[in-house]
Parts: C-alpha cells; sequence; structure tokens
C-alpha cells in the first residue's frame, strides 16, 4: 500500500507537469488518442494475466511442483516476448489504417500527428504485456513490492523525461517519456524475476498448464478487453467535440481514481491470493469473510472520498493543475467533468475487489459476461447523452455502466459465497453514509463563510488542506459516534501492514 501510494502521488505529480505544459490544448487531446493502444493493452493483459495465472502458478507452489510451474512460467514469458514483438510490428506498420478509427474526429493535420505518435509508443505493448507476467509469478509467490514499484518507476521516468526535454520536442517529450517509463515498469521486476534462478529459455507447448491457461485466459481477456473498450469509445465519442474535452477528461478521470488506486487496488491485490487459496480449500466461509473485509473497507475509504470529490471539485482542480498552459478556462472545464467522473467510484472500487472473487473462484464466465453488457450499456448511453451532455454525458456513462456492473457481480458472488452475513455490509455502508452526509454539510459551511485564499499555490494548497482535514476530522469523529467497526479495523490493518517485523511477502497477508 506505501508503494502504491507513493506510485499514484508520483502519478499525480506526473499529471500536474504534463498539465503545467500541456493543459487542455489538442496536442494532449492528439497524445491520448495515440496512447488508446497501448493503454488498452496493458488494461486487457495485465489484469487478465494476473487474473489467469495467479491461481495457477499458486496451485503449482502449494504441491510442491516449482519446477514445473517455472516450465510453464518460461514458456508464457518466451513465447509472449515473441508473439507481441510480430504485434508490435505490425501496430507500427498499419498505424496509418487504425488511428483514424479511434480519433475519427480529428482534421487531418492533426490525425497525422496522432499516426506519428502511435508509432512511437507501439513498441510499449511488449513491456506492458510482459510486466503483467512478471507481475503474475511475483503475486503468486506473495511478493507484492517490485510489481507494487512499477508506477513509481513509469512516473519518474515520464517526469523527467518531460522536463528535460520538453523545449526541445514539445509534446513528443511526453511520448518519449511514456515509452521509456513502461519500459522501465518491466525492467524494475526483472530482477526479482531473475534472482529466482529458474528463468530459461524455453518454451514448451505440450505443457499442460498451458491448455488450462488458454482455457481460462480466453474469457478473462474477453472480459477484460470489454472493461478496456469504454476507453475506446470514450476517445472516439469526445475527438469529434471542442479540443480540450479529451484532456479535461483524462485530468478528471484521474483526480476521481486517485482514492481506488491508493486502496481498493491495495485491498484486492492482497486478497487475490488469498481467496483463490481458500477457494482452493472448499472454504466458502474463508471466501466470504475477506470478500466482506474488503468491500467494507472499500466503502468507508472511497464513499467520503466521493463526498469530498464533489463539493471541492473546483479548488482541488485549481490547486493542483492551474499553472503554465493550464488556466481558469481549464480549471472550470475539468471541475464541471469532475462529479459525473466521480459518480461511480464506490462502484469501480467495489468492481476491483468482486471481479477478483469471481476469477479466485473459477466463476470467469459470468464476469465476462457481467463486462461485456456493461460495456453494452455504457456505449448505449454514451451515444443518447453525447448530442445534449457532451463529455458530462460520456463521463456519466462510465458511471452508472460501473454501478450496473456492481449490481450484478455483487449478485453472483452471493451465489459463490453463501451463508455470510451481508447485513453487516449493509449497516456498515449506511453508517458511513451518514458520517459522510454530515461532513458534506461541515466542507458546505465553510464554503459559505466566503474566504478564499490568495493566488498562490502555497495559499490555495493550504486552504483546500484545511478544508478536506476538517472534513476528515468531523467523518471520522462521527464514524466513531456510530461505532463504525472499520475504523479501528483500517488503523489495526496498517499497523499490522507496516510493522517491522511482518515483511511485505508475509504470506498470512494482514487482509485476511
Amino acid at each position: 500500500m506505501a508503494a502504491t501510494l507513493g506510485s499514484t502521488l508520483l502519478g499525480f505529480t506526473r499529471e500536474v507537469v504534463s498539465a503545467r505544459f500541456y493543459g487542455t490544448q489538442w496536442q494532449m487531446d492528439t497524445f491520448l488518442a495515440a496512447a488508446v493502444v497501448p493503454t488498452i493493452l496493458f488494461g486487457v493483459f495485465n489484469g487478465a494475466l494476473v487474473s489467469a495465472l495467479v491461481p495457477a502458478f499458486t496451485d503449482y507452489l502449494s504441491r510442491g511442483r516449482d519446477e514445473e510451474g517455472w516450465r510453464l512460467a518460461n514458456t508464457i514469458i518466451n513465447g509472449l516476448f515473441l508473439i507481441l514483438a510480430v504485434c508490435a510490428t505490425l501496430g507500427y506498420i498499419f498505424a496509418p489504417w487504425f488511428v483514424p478509427v479511434i480519433a475519427h474526429g480529428f482534421p487531418p493535420p492533426q490525425m497525422g500527428v496522432a499516426i506519428h505518435m502511435t508509432r512511437w509508443l507501439m513498441p510499449t505493448i511488449i513491456a506492458v504485456s510482459l510486466s503483467g507476467v512478471f507481475t503474475a509469478i511475483l503475486n503468486a509467490h506473495h511478493r507484492f513490492r517490485s510489481a507494487a514499484l512499477t508506477g513509481i518507476a513509469v512516473n519518474i521516468v515520464t517526469i523527467g523525461s518531460v522536463l528535460l526535454l520538453n523545449r526541445n520536442l514539445g509534446i513528443f517529450a511526453l511520448v518519449l517519456g511514456t515509452s521509456l517509463g513502461l519500459a522501465a515498469q518491466m525492467l524494475i521486476q526483472l530482477p526479482a524475476v531473475l534472482m529466482t534462478g529458474k528463468y530459461r529459455l524455453i518454451i514448451d507447448l505440450h505443457h499442460p498448464g498451458l491448455r488450462a491457461i488458454a482455457a481460462v485466459l480466453g474469457p478473462i481477456v474477453v472480459g477484460s478487453a470489454a472493461g478496456q473498450t469504454a476507453l475506446f469509445f470514450d476517445r472516439y465519442f469526445a475527438s469529434t467535440l471542442t479540443p480540450g474535452y479529451i484532456a479535461g477528461m483524462n485530468y478528471a478521470t484521474k483526480l476521481v481514481n486517485f482514492p481506488q488506486q491508493i486502496f481498493a487496488a491495495a485491498i484486492a491485490t492482497v486478497i487475490f491470493p488469498l481467496l483463490a487459496a481458500e477457494f482452493a480449500k472448499s472454504n466458502r466461509a474463508g471466501v466470504g469473510q475477506s470478500v466482506i473485509i474488503g468491500l467494507r473497507l472499500v466503502n468507508f475509504i472511497i464513499i467520503p472520498s466521493v463526498c469530498a470529490l464533489v463539493v471541492l471539485a473546483r479548488p482541488i482542480v485549481q490547486t493542483l493543475f492551474e499553472r503554465g498552459n493550464f488556466g481558469p478556462t481549464a480549471t472550470d472545464l475539468c471541475a464541471g467533468l469532475l462529479p459525473y467522473a466521480a459518480a461511480g467510484l464506490v462502484a469501480l472500487a467495489a468492481n476491483v475487489v468482486l471481479t477478483r472473487v469471481c476469477f479466485a473462484c473459477n466463476e470467469t464466465n459470468w464476469a465476462v459476461v457481467v463486462s461485456v453488457i456493461a460495456v453494452a450499456i455504457n456505449v448505449a448511453l454514451s451515444l443518447a447523452w453525447l448530442p445534449t451532455l457532451g463529455a458530462r454525458g460520456l463521463l456519466l456513462a462510465n458511471s452508472l455502466s460501473q454501478i450496473f456492473q456492481a449490481a450484478l457481480l455483487l449478485t453472483i458472488t452471493v451465489r459463490i459465497v453463501r451463508g455470510v452475513n451481508w447485513m453487516s455490509l449493509a449497516v456498515s455502508a449506511a453508517k458511513i453514509l451518514v458520517a459522510s452526509a454530515v461532513m458534506i454539510g461541515t466542507l458546505h459551511w465553510v464554503q459559505a463563510l466566503g474566504v478564499h485564499p490568495a493566488h498562490s499555490f502555497a495559499s490555495r494548497a493550504w486552504f483546500l488542506f484545511g478544508q478536506m482535514a476538517i472534513g476528515a476530522l468531523v467523518f471520522l469523529a462521527i464514524a466513531r459516534m456510530l461505532e463504525v467497526e472499520e475504523l479501528p479495523l483500517v488503523g489495526r490493518l496498517l499497523l499490522e501492514k507496516f510493522a517491522k517485523n511482518i515483511p511485505t511477502e508475509n504470506r498470512e497477508a494482514p487482509i485476511a
């Protein structure tokens, strides 16, 4: 969680630097459209490979068949490298044909720049996909440190490239930095994999585990691809809007994803191997207990975060981004989009946990069906709302599709883990909503006082920190009065997680 926090903070710094130099200009829109292919592949391969390979590796390791498991791992690493090298080459060659499909609303000069950027980014599909394999291998060994540091590596390299090369390369400094950063996230995990001493240059196409993974991986890839398709349609539809909206949607989405990336993803990553192990032992009660704890922690953290993002949208955007080429007009644009992006954040965070439950319990097909249905709803709502709501309609469609997906996944989870006290989850959520409502009222009261900070970054940051601190203290106080059980649980988990006598690789993760 600490590494995820560092990665997310650096990710924010990367967005701040990008906003400083490129704002919501057409060049930033172009880069985001060009990055669609590697971004989608990153989401598909990292999510699918981790979800499919962790249970397979865990099974071999738990039965003491390490050599057989590593033979399977080497086959996947080497085979995937060869396949993706061919795909990257084909992507470079055929970029003039598929980029106009993604960014069909761009005028010809901007389209040419988008094609050029895409060609720069195509080799990164090798790095992002192999990074997913490395993450799966390390997670199966309950080693989360190197995988968690990947975000730190990509952000540091990207930020450094923009700061050093922007004067000479302009927006292409961001393109180059992104390419080098994505390579760095693979390389930072490579030593941990090689230190096992079990990597070999072999490809065993007859390995029985390969066929088993292929049978599972297919549906997972479809499900992951379905989830990533929303990004494609966002860029596809937004390319027809006024220049700047693609960048504005991106900044708003990054702000919304901040609490989800820090907490929900970290919680899901830790409980996934535990879920798989409990399911393998037919311990449905253990699975159910982990699910309930995960969802209650997600609610405790994400619900008040959504409330703060909506109420403090403008001061947040203004403090973080308004400087350089990101002016007041861009602030108004992003602050207006932020509530629509935040509407589905609780569901998005819950989906991270619930999807892992389905994968760990071999309910892959249902998870895929739910993902496809959610994408269909997203596209239909986007088409309906784009003419009247524009970018707000696209973000609202994303949020409502996430809520619908969470409802379906929760229904599936209830069927998987029977006998669990789901009422405790509902009672906990109700208490958290009450505490959050009091926090919202307090923040509105503070804003009604009419106090405004100076235009300096320090003044804005201090004023924003004060509002967030007041809101957090009020929320925690009400939560304590209502005896919300997650309050002491969060503190205990953090203490156990960071205690010096409990290493990161500890197989008894404190989330259980």
